[in-house]
């Protein structure tokens, strides 16, 4: 530098910062930020369900009946309410000699019927059974969410919970009844084994067995994805995990083990309270519900076509549906716990010996079924076609849904 030249000045140094300021990077928020995620499923599912239950107060206001009566006061809710009020032990015989006894009810429903009754004196057991039915509907919806954008993206996610509201007897997810229970239960037990905690699956898993016979579908995929994954290196979802991401061995075979502990426990509670080791399957025969493989859905498809042709291309017709919803779904390579689950839940509704009525209503927890439409409206490249469809199944749900319901039958 020549002695003419001017200093150049030098480069100020950087503020200080204080060490105690806080810190302004958005933080993730655990409850709120999934929830904002599933915001347009849960909100979508609320709005197909209120449609549902608009319809029946219409159709209730119309033929002079109490709409709200129907989702409390009538069939399975009865009982599960007594086992709230006053335990086990009542029995009904009927003129055929058949005895039907409340042990065949799982207890998880009517101990938080007494739980929430106890904390809300007010709010009777009725009562209380309609909000833990709401609650867990809308803990259903959201796991359902979370199983199909796991596995096929938000927008499959949100139409597959959406669907499930659609459900043709989805009303019955309105009622005081077990099915959203279960289904929340299983959803976020399915979820969690796609994610890897196996011991919080089972822990799930133990409540779905308290919950209703079916869970036994919830143990098997649960059992089975954890010996595939003890056997592969990939996981049981889609994508194969490594590192930090697999759980160790020992809470995979931790949440097997747990996952049939809830169903066992009610079964041998029936044993030890009825002095004889297959009571619980003595109870369900009693409401002639048994294993027969098909015979009696076979047998009763027959006297369709035998009273009526009509009634019997008909029913041909359902079973077709069921079959292709099935294929739909497996097409699609769904993750062998959702796919192993869904099956299985269709498969145990069609080989029981039970009432035909409420074979479709024992399906509903098997989302899989609702897999391919999901997809398929997911893809769709005019989004106005997706809102019709939803819209008119919502529609013709909920007017099949009040039918049931104000008439004579059982769901």
């Amino acid at each position: 530098m020549s002695e003419t030249q001017a200093p150049v000045p030098a480069t100020p140094a950087p503020p200080r910062t204080r060490t105690n300021a806080p810190d302004r990077t958005p933080a993730s928020r655990p409850f709120v930020d999934p929830l904002r995620h599933a915001a347009p499923a849960l909100l979508g599912y609320v709005a197909v369900r209120l449609t549902g239950l608009a319809i029946l107060l219409v159709m209730a206001a119309a033929q002079g009946k109490d709409g709200m009566l129907r989702l409390y006061g009538r069939w399975d809710s009865l009982w599960y309410q007594r086992v709230a009020e006053l335990g086990y032990g009542h029995t009904v015989t009927l003129p055929d000699g058949a005895v039907h006894s409340d042990l065949a009810f799982f207890p998880l429903l009517p101990a938080l019927e007494r739980a929430l009754h106890a904390l809300l004196p007010p709010l009777d057991v009725a009562g209380a059974g309609l909000l833990v039915s709401w609650a867990a509907a809308l803990a259903a919806a959201w796991g359902i969410f979370a199983v199909g954008a796991l596995l096929y993206g938000r927008r499959a996610g949100v139409l597959l919970a959406v669907l499930w509201g659609a459900y043709p007897t989805a009303f019955v997810q309105s009622m005081a009844y077990t099915e959203t229970l279960f289904t929340a239960l299983a959803a976020w037990s399915l979820y969690a084994v796609l994610r890897e905690r196996w011991i919080t699956a089972g822990l799930l898993a133990v409540g779905a067995g308290l919950t209703r016979p079916v869970a036994a579908a919830l143990i098997a995929a649960i059992g089975i994805a954890g010996v595939w994954r003890l056997v592969n290196r990939r996981g049981p979802g889609r994508a194969a995990t490594r590192g930090k991401d697999r759980a160790p061995t020992w809470r995979v075979v931790v949440g097997v083990l747990l996952a049939p502990l809830g169903w066992l426990s009610y079964v041998v509670f029936v044993a030890v309270r009825e002095g004889e080791p297959f009571a619980y399957f003595d109870v369900q025969a009693g409401w002639d519900n048994r294993i027969d493989g098909g015979v009696a859905l076979a047998r009763f498809v027959g006297e369709q076509f035998g009273a009526n042709v009509f009634a019997g291309a008909g029913l041909c017709a359902a079973f077709a549906v069921l079959g292709w919803a099935v294929w739909a779904a497996l097409r699609l390579r769904p993750a062998l716990p959702v796919a192993v689950y869904g099956v299985a839940v269709v498969v145990i509704s069609l080989v029981g010996s039970g009432y035909f009525g409420s074979r479709p209503r024992l399906m509903m927890p098997s989302f899989l079924l609702l897999l391919g439409p999901a997809v398929a409206l997911a893809g769709a490249r005019r989004r106005w076609v997706a809102a019709a469809v939803v819209g008119a199944a919502g529609i013709a749900s909920g007017a099949y849904g009040a039918v049931a319901l104000l008439g004579a039958g059982p769901p």
